[in-house]
């Protein structure tokens, strides 16, 4: 049997762009992808700890050491520049391997550099 575990966190970033004339999706500093192993185009699970508001989407990797976490289309209406956000990607394991598992994790400064993993 699978089952989904979280793989990867990024604690604490804060949205510096929201893009509503977009498809979608959510663009993120490369340099922070990979920190937390999330590769472009993988699904993700953004929860914006000002609204409350939840939503899912797609990973654009942005340029790095930029700190961009930029909202785009229908999720630039979830959240606003200077939101603060939970952004999370999950994995299907077998059990066994997933009681292994031990996630990638990051915390945010608010210029979104990494201040603690």
């Amino acid at each position: 049997m699978f089952i989904e575990v979280l793989k990867s966190k990024i604690g604490h970033a804060t949205v510096t762009q929201a893009e509503l004339k977009y498809e979608g999706s959510i663009t993120i500093d490369s340099d922070l992808l990979k920190a937390v192993n999330i590769i472009s185009g993988e699904k993700v699970h953004v929860l914006n700890e000002n609204t409350g508001h939840r939503l899912e989407t797609y990973v654009i990797a942005g340029p790095p050491a930029s700190g961009v976490i930029c909202l785009n289309g229908p999720a630039a209406r979830l959240g606003s520049v200077g939101d603060r956000l939970i952004i999370l990607s999950y994995g299907l394991l077998e059990v066994i391997e997933a009681k292994g598992l031990a996630p990638k994790i990051v915390y945010l400064d608010p210029k979104n550099k990494i201040k603690k993993s």
